[in-house]
């Protein structure tokens, strides 16, 4: 058997990174900046003014207050977008906006609370030193200077920042198209009728949203039966559409496994993790494409998921941070796990105010059918390879879902 963080790797190593593209700011959130952004023009571009009031000559209004205000003619008004500004000349003041320039040969602009709000002239009650309420040239960002490094992911400041500098597209890493496949003649699409020895597919649906939770864009092919002539002519036309193909279902050690009879010799090899669930596994290239193979049990298809292909995905996609939050907690009951297997149990973790250790209870049994007990779970215990027993009060390894 191969370990969990060896298969972790081959996974990851199979993705690799993915391609480079240029996409407006609007379509860019989400994803991860591919190239360093520097700025084109300095925040602010201009000095300009922090407050609704008046841009003045500090001199020209020292010692005012409201027992002694000065008086001084507006020689001018100064909205938001003007650039035609003139100089303001010694003895008068320029009524300016939030965010208009400052004009030539002030140095400090008034706030309208303490003034009169006049317009031929103003009565100031008030003296703040040069440099009050004015926001300069290149405060927040130095034209030429690296505004967002590579590897950041967009969310609405950057973008935000991006915009500002005056950028209208970014270099990101696109997103990847996976072609999620479920196999298994007893599938059934709800909502029709089960008959006795059917069920209703439900891996599709779980693997395309969390795929989709990531940025990948995701196409599906529900319920391929049992038989590898129809497995390869469902998909095989599809696969020149994606970046990865993720099966579920038929790759244990049955009689009917179609991905594996379909895939062995084809560039896909098939193995065993030492980990429960989700011990068969499968990984490799067809037609070019690659192609990850998850077992056909719901719990173990999100162990999975959550075990190599999360942080594969989000690799390929130019993440740098891929992994769960691991924590430690306490057990609230004993625990038992095979002998050489990584175990991952659902659970519920609960942080203990004032101290770094919480306590995490499992929520149904180990089998990797249960699914109604991961929704009812926020976290993985991890149970390593040499351990078979924990006791009530142990500390555990717990990944935060």
């Amino acid at each position: 058997m191969i370990s969990v963080d060896s298969y972790r790797g081959t996974v990851s190593d199979l993705l690799g990174r993915a391609p480079v593209t240029t996409v407006p700011l609007a379509g860019a959130a989400g994803l991860v900046l591919a190239q360093d952004v520097h700025a084109g023009v300095s925040l602010p571009p201009f000095d300009n003014s922090a407050m609704d009031g008046y841009a003045v000559r500090a001199a020209d209004i020292a010692g005012a207050s409201v027992a002694r205000p000065a008086t001084l003619p507006v020689a001018d008004d100064i909205p938001a977008g003007r650039v035609d500004v003139a100089p303001l000349e010694p003895g008068t003041v320029h009524r300016i906006m939030t965010g208009a320039p400052l004009p030539p040969g002030a140095d400090a602009v008034v706030m309208v609370e303490d003034t009169d709000g006049g317009t031929s002239s103003v009565v100031i009650s008030a003296a703040p030193a040069a440099g009050t309420h004015v926001r300069r040239t290149g405060e927040d960002v130095v034209k030429g200077t690296l505004a967002l490094h590579a590897g950041t992911v967009l969310g609405h400041s950057q973008l935000g920042l991006a915009a500002a500098v005056g950028l209208a597209e970014l270099a990101v890493y696109r997103p990847l198209s996976v072609l999620v496949v479920s196999t298994g003649t007893e599938l059934v699409e709800a909502p029709n009728p089960l008959r006795h020895g059917q069920i209703y597919e439900s891996n599709s649906v779980m693997l395309a949203a969390a795929l989709r939770g990531l940025g990948c864009r995701v196409d599906v092919v529900r319920s391929v039966v049992d038989d590898v002539a129809e497995f390869r002519a469902v998909i095989e036309p599809k696969l020149a559409e994606a970046d990865l193909l993720v099966t579920s279902g038929g790759v244990s050690a049955g009689a009917y496994e179609v991905v594996k009879d379909a895939l062995t010799g084809q560039g896909v090899e098939f193995r065993k993790v030492a980990m429960q669930p989700g011990g068969p596994q499968g990984c490799g290239r067809w037609n070019g494409v690659p192609v990850v193979t998850l077992p056909g049990n719901p719990v173990s298809v999100l162990v999975s998921f959550e075990a190599f292909l999360r942080p594969a995905l989000l690799s390929a996609m130019g993440h740098t941070d891929v992994d769960r939050r691991r924590v430690r907690a306490r057990l609230t009951e004993p625990m038992s796990s095979p002998a050489a297997r990584r175990q991952f149990r659902r659970g519920f973790y609960t942080p203990t105010e004032g101290e770094v250790t919480g306590q995490v209870g499992p929520r149904g049994g180990p089998g990797s059918h249960l699914l109604a007990a991961f929704t009812q779970a926020n976290c993985l215990i991890v149970l390593p390879e040499d351990v078979t027993e924990v006791a009530e009060g142990d500390e555990v390894d717990v990944l935060l879902l």
